[in-house]
């Protein structure tokens, strides 16, 4: 696929506020109302939300749809009315248009360029979310009677697993369920299936906050490694060329929902099961760059501006740097408070994307949850089958956003620890 670069602007990271906000091509209808910065005193600093031209946005710890980068929006809203001159807006543009292809395109190479993709494999753009790839997958890489290996370490790996019985016969040889989804197996004590045609593992499980911080390596000689990878996708480098298949919806680290990203090695393609819908086969996709129909054309578009954003970060080694910190930061809060806060997953596959974590005192989580709220801090409620709370710090999470809520911590605690 060719690359234009010719429409490519550069992102608005280092633009100043008063700059951000005279781009805004509707400055009477959208500009934000000015509000007073939020602040929590704690030991050491007063914590604020950052100077911006929306001084009224919260810190939205929402597991997906999440956190967009606050540049990234600024962006979008410049160019929502009239796109770099083209007389409209992407919502309006035709998908087989110039212009829509220099989106796509870029959005593409971007991607590439950040995972070091090789040539060997194909990005598509696809749409249904990555439960419609718990179908896809077996529908497009193996036959109805092949068998397959899911280890099962959340939700998400045993929604994939249980989709994948209509389609082929997958074994789960590895359940963390009866442990509560906390752990992540040996790699070596896997009794992996012989001839198995793929190998499926979730690398971050949303709900229960376990992610895998080294992949296992299938042990059939034609077996590859395929990935749910929804919540920590570009959230640090991976070596693609590890996997058989990657898949992820975009709307926890790289954009709005309604796109699903997959990266499947090419030879893989094109051997699709008979009963497969047109809509799931991927060499329809594939053959059509992923334009067979028409795709979610504004969140592609919005992908694109977040790659752009990463790639302007350093890329992925940087922005996982970022990441770690944050964890660090949040995850050592729960560990120094003594029990009062708690997180049940075990410690080396914490992961870094969502952190879930409960109090001593269940009867307060309803209370914590409410008053984060009225500080701006907003979605910390724990998944309903869990419950206690979450907090999700996607890349676009910023470190002032865990800075205030670490200080919350502390102040409820000071506040409600009386034992």
């Amino acid at each position: 696929m060719s690359v234009s670069m010719s429409t490519a602007a550069a992102p608005l990271t280092h633009l100043k506020p008063s700059t951000a906000s005279q781009i805004t091509a509707f400055p009477t209808s959208l500009s934000r109302p000015t509000s007073r910065p939020l602040s929590i005193t704690c030991s050491s600093t007063t914590l604020q939300t950052p100077t911006s031209a929306a001084t009224d946005r919260v810190f939205n710890f929402a597991a997906g749809p999440a956190t967009l980068p606050e540049n990234v929006l600024l962006k979008a809203q410049s160019e929502l009315y009239n796109w770099r001159g083209s007389g409209m807006s992407v919502m309006e543009m035709s998908h087989r248009g110039k212009e829509f292809l220099s989106i796509i395109q870029k959005a593409e190479s971007d991607l590439r360029a950040l995972l070091n993709i090789p040539s060997e494999y194909t990005v598509l753009f696809l749409q249904g979310g990555a439960t419609t790839q718990f179908a896809a997958a077996p529908l497009n890489l193996c036959g109805p009677a092949d068998v397959v290996d899911y280890i099962v370490t959340g939700s998400w790996g045993d929604k994939a697993f249980k989709e994948a019985t209509k389609y082929c016969n997958p074994n789960s040889i590895w359940s963390g369920k009866s442990e509560k989804y906390t752990k992540i197996p040996n790699f070596d004590s896997l009794n992996q299936t012989p001839g198995a045609k793929y190998l499926h593992i979730c690398a971050n499980e949303t709900i229960h906050g376990v992610e895998f911080k080294s992949y296992p390596t299938p042990a059939g000689e034609n077996e590859v490694l395929v990935a749910d990878m929804s919540s920590n996708f570009c959230s640090k480098p991976v070596d693609v060329a590890k996997f058989g298949m990657i898949y992820a919806g975009a709307q926890k680290n790289v954009g709005p929902s309604g796109v699903t990203i997959a990266i499947v090695r090419s030879d893989l393609i094109g051997h699709a099961q008979p009963i497969t819908p047109v809509m799931l086969d991927y060499k329809i996709h594939a053959d059509n760059s992923s334009l067979y129909n028409t795709p979610p054309c504004y969140g592609i578009y919005m992908c694109g501006l977040v790659f752009e954003d990463l790639v302007e970060q350093g890329g992925l080694a940087e922005v996982e740097k970022k990441n770690v910190k944050k964890g660090s930061l949040l995850y050592d809060a729960i560990d120094g408070s003594k029990g009062f806060f708690r997180c049940p997953v075990e410690r080396s596959v914490r992961s870094l994307m969502n952190v879930p974590f409960t109090l001593a005192k269940t009867e307060l989580e309803a209370e914590f949850v409410k008053e984060a709220a009225k500080e701006k801090m907003v979605q910390l409620k724990g998944h309903r089958s869990v419950g206690g709370m979450r907090a999700s710090i996607y890349n676009a999470m910023p470190l002032a956003g865990v800075e205030k809520l670490v200080a919350f911590m502390k102040d409820f605690q000071a506040r409600h620890d009386h034992a």
